[in-house]
């Protein structure tokens, strides 16, 4: 083969595994009936193929071969165990009989059990989160690591002992059934939006956005709502998470600070993402079954609808959150729609339920709760006890990112009522 078939064979690998690797590593999954073995195996093919494409050229079908390869390899590995435990020996005649389909047999479901079994509630919600990002997201442990701010060796630790868990405790390899898939759902949904919370709302120390989580998050999202589009709130998550990362360019100023939602540049919005949340928004609506995602991708439709600041209907908001604090009754929910009265009734009646004992008591050490009234006294013009807010949010942990933003604020309103 010519020299220059090199950079070429890398070059699909490489594609196939950014845009196929969740649906390979899922078939290879449901093979051989282990996920570490899946993954070691599929490791293995793609070491294979990187030396095999390049003197063979690549094949038709590069995805049915990793899967056809990977399978090979899982069997040599379960060879190398027969004399080990019972469960590997079940492991190795389960992966010998298995009859295997053909490469490009559909299989259309596979990612959705892998999903699944990574949020599987015996796990803890952060395994579960670290085992979607490696698992199906395909990001390293290092990179894992980085966007949840704890050790390397940390963030191994918890993706080995849900890969232990898996199989100590026998967790199915399956979508759940009907009785049981709206409570598993839940957990899928909430794992993946805090993935994307995460990415949006970084961490404090990391980078202000992580782009790589909102991508990884919505290509998750994107893939349920393929293999699931018969759940409202499926289409729901999707319609939020996709209208409010359509603002991603505008939210931060030339120097990395966050700009609030008021003085955000809605020319940097992106109109084709808007039209994408708009309509799944639509479909979730369809099927008149109400749930706190579709309720806050409705708020997100108001804010993206609206041609300015000035222009948005707070009004609907309120009533939004009315709903959504009946559905989900939540402190940051009540909060929220405080914020959204204030907004539309005045800043006075804001702040009388913000500072509602049960609401203060519940949010006193939530920062986000003190810069919430800072804004409504800002409005209703004490400033003075606007600054001692924002003061009191400052003594709260929180993101530097949003530290120094209020920082930021905090001098300007000195600079202007000095």
């Amino acid at each position: 083969m010519p020299h220059d078939t090199a950079p070429h064979a890398r070059h699909v690998l490489e594609s196939v595994l950014r845009s196929d690797r969740a649906r390979i590593l899922a078939r290879v999954v449901r093979i051989v009936g282990d996920l570490q073995f899946a993954e070691d195996a599929l490791q293995d093919a793609c070491v294979e193929a990187a030396r095999e494409w390049v003197h063979s050229g690549v094949p038709l079908n590069p995805q049915g071969w990793l899967v056809t390869v990977a399978r090979r390899r899982a069997i040599d590995r379960f060879r190398s165990l027969l004399a080990a435990s019972r469960r590997e020996k079940l492991l190795f005649e389960r992966a010998l009989s298995w009859e295997v389909e053909s490469d490009d047999a559909p299989v259309p479901d596979d990612r959705l059990r892998l999903i699944f079994t990574c949020c599987h509630p015996a796990l803890a919600p952060e395994i579960q989160v670290a085992l979607t990002l490696h698992v199906v997201g395909g990001l390293t442990t290092v990179e894992i690591a980085s966007a949840f701010m704890v050790s390397d060796t940390t963030m191994g630790q918890r993706i080995t002992r849900g890969k232990r868990k898996i199989r100590e405790a026998h967790i199915a390899y399956r979508v759940p059934a009907d009785e049981d898939l709206t409570k598993r759902l839940e957990t899928v949904l909430a794992t993946i939006y805090l993935i994307f919370t995460t990415g949006y709302l970084a961490p404090t120390g990391a980078a202000p956005v992580r782009v790589d989580l909102l991508d990884e998050a919505l290509r998750l999202i994107d893939v349920l709502v393929l293999l699931l589009d018969d759940h409202a709130e499926v289409w729901g998550l999707a319609a939020l998470m996709h209208l409010t990362d359509a603002r991603r360019l505008s939210r931060l100023d030339a120097t990395g600070l966050p700009i609030d939602l008021v003085h955000q540049d809605r020319s940097q919005w992106d109109a084709d993402q808007i039209t994408l949340g708009l309509s799944l928004l639509s479909r979730a609506r369809s099927f008149d079954e109400p749930g706190p995602y579709q309720i806050q991708a409705a708020i997100a439709a108001v804010h993206a609808r609206a041609s300015d600041a000035e222009h948005t209907d707070w009004t609907m908001i309120a009533t939004l959150y009315d709903g959504l604090l009946a559905l989900h009754p939540s402190p940051v929910v009540a909060m929220n729609r405080a914020v959204a009265i204030g907004l539309s009734r005045g800043p006075r009646e804001g702040l009388a339920l913000l500072d509602e004992e049960t609401l203060t008591k519940a949010l006193i050490r939530h920062h986000r709760f003190h810069v919430a009234r800072g804004h409504l006294l800002e409005l209703s013009g004490d400033l003075e006890h606007a600054r001692r807010a924002w003061e009191q949010a400052l003594r709260l942990p929180m993101s530097a990112h949003e530290r120094a933003s209020l920082l930021e604020h905090l001098e300007h309103l000195e600079s202007t009522t000095a």
